[in-house]
């Protein structure tokens, strides 16, 4: 999924270039920015397995570190809707 097709209001999985994760609702995006709020910031650490910590996200909830995030849109490498992760 692309992120410009992202419905309003839902929860997503936004991974990027940087080794950053992005778990929360997104809002909008003009092309350029992305804003999501109630988000789970999570900088991946050396040998971290993204997928492992995106299952636990899937299934224990999002752990909202950040209540409004903008970040640019030209970093994003994978989105995807949290409800459609397999939990575990």
């Amino acid at each position: 999924m692309k992120i410009h097709e992202a419905p309003h209001g839902i929860n997503l999985v936004v991974e990027t270039d940087g080794s950053v994760l992005y778990i929360g609702r997104f809002d909008e995006t003009n092309g350029f920015t992305v804003l999501m709020h109630d988000v789970d910031v999570h900088r991946l650490g050396q040998g971290e397995d993204a997928e492992q910590y995106i299952r636990n996200t899937a299934t224990y909830g999002v752990a909202v570190n950040e209540k409004d995030v903008t970040f640019d849109a030209a970093r994003i490498t994978r989105v995807r809707l949290l409800g459609d992760i397999p939990k575990g």
